[in-house]
């Protein structure tokens, strides 16, 4: 393929992440055609996507020569099987989170990805919401002088079990950690880096449940810096996101990205409207000036735009430009996952 041809990509599943995270982006932006889908009953993508190519199989599109680009957007317990198939086909992988169960998976899939000469992305979009965009441009800016307490917070209320048994039966990839952990893992990875250590705490709550339904992660980080990555399904009044504390200010942020929200209506990311959060929804900045009186303002955030991670999945494929998410972060990741709770 040039350097100018579209990446003819197919999809390996076409749930509500196909659906609303995977397909609307591929369609949409100019360097991807949105070519195939794996559909082995149903043929439900054909609503949408009328021209849409459907395969039987997953076996089917691996062995399509024209495909360049799959993505592995199956239950998280099937992620490593697939992958592993799709790059020993010599495919490009868009691989969904949980890139791995393990750290030797992941290892074996980095290093096969290598020997193949082909890329293996992960798909980590929450980097790209409008309040986490507004936190980085907050820490970036170093307005909150020396940070030594950040908080990451990605809460729900969902008492009863998940219908999807992959989510709620003990295995590889089941439970809330594996299931919102690596969202907001990656952001804490993203801006502070690698940590001096770390301590979790895992907890089950809701009635019937068999996994974890809340994590807390305590990453403890060069000059005092200590953050915190938590979850729960069972918090009915949600506390803001993120918090940040430093020797300068605070700084507060809902999770108010409403991309999400506007995929399931429909919108286009390509509507005039897309990413905008809503009125009333700033961050909030509290500074302290050199005399000690403090100032509180709001701080609006930029329009999130998941757009973002497709550009740098085509840079990567088609011009071997860096992709953001690197493996070193997907490695200290699933080294944080995988790590024993300590009791």
């Amino acid at each position: 393929m040039t350097s100018s041809s579209p990446i003819r990509t197919a999809l390996l599943a076409y749930g509500m992440s196909g659906k609303l995270f995977q397909a609307p982006f591929l369609a949409a932006h100019p360097g991807f055609e949105l070519y195939g889908v794996a559909e082995r009953t149903e043929q439900r993508m054909h609503r949408d996507y009328p021209n849409i190519h459907s395969y039987p199989s997953v076996a089917e599109v691996l062995a399509d020569p024209t495909i360049e680009l799959v993505v592995v957007n199956t239950p998280s317990n099937t992620h490593f099987d697939l992958a592993s198939q799709a790059l020993h086909a010599g495919k490009h992988v868009l691989l969904e989170k949980p890139v791995a169960t393990s750290v030797a998976q992941l290892q074996e899939l980095l290093a096969l990805a290598q020997q193949q000469g082909r890329h293996l992305l992960a798909y980590q979009n929450r980097r790209w919401d409008s309040d986490f965009q507004a936190v980085r441009h907050v820490v970036e800016s170093g307005q909150l002088g020396q940070l030594f307490e950040v908080h990451i917070r990605y809460d729900r209320y969902k008492p009863a079990l998940h219908f999807k048994k992959f989510k709620e039966e003990p295995g590889p990839g089941a439970g809330l950690l594996y299931d919102l952990g690596p969202h907001i893992i990656d952001q804490a990875l993203s801006l502070f880096g690698q940590p001096l250590s770390a301590q979790k705490t895992l907890g089950s709550y809701r009635p019937g449940t068999q996994v974890d339904d809340f994590f807390s992660l305590h990453l403890r980080y060069p000059a005092g810096l200590n953050v915190w990555v938590s979850s729960g399904l069972l918090i009915a009044a949600p506390v803001p996101a993120y918090v940040l504390h430093g020797t300068q200010g605070s700084y507060q942020k809902g999770r108010t990205d409403v991309q999400e929200a506007q995929l399931l209506q429909g919108i286009s990311p390509l509507a005039p409207e897309y990413g905008y959060e809503k009125p009333g929804q700033e961050g909030r900045l509290t500074l302290a000036a050199p005399d000690g009186t403090l100032s509180t303002m709001s701080d609006p955030a930029a329009p999130g735009d998941y757009m973002g991670l497709f550009e740098a999945a085509f840079q990567a494929i088609r011009h071997d430009v860096p992709y953001p998410i690197r493996d070193e972060q997907l490695l200290w990741q699933n080294e944080l996952l995988e790590q024993p709770e300590v009791m």
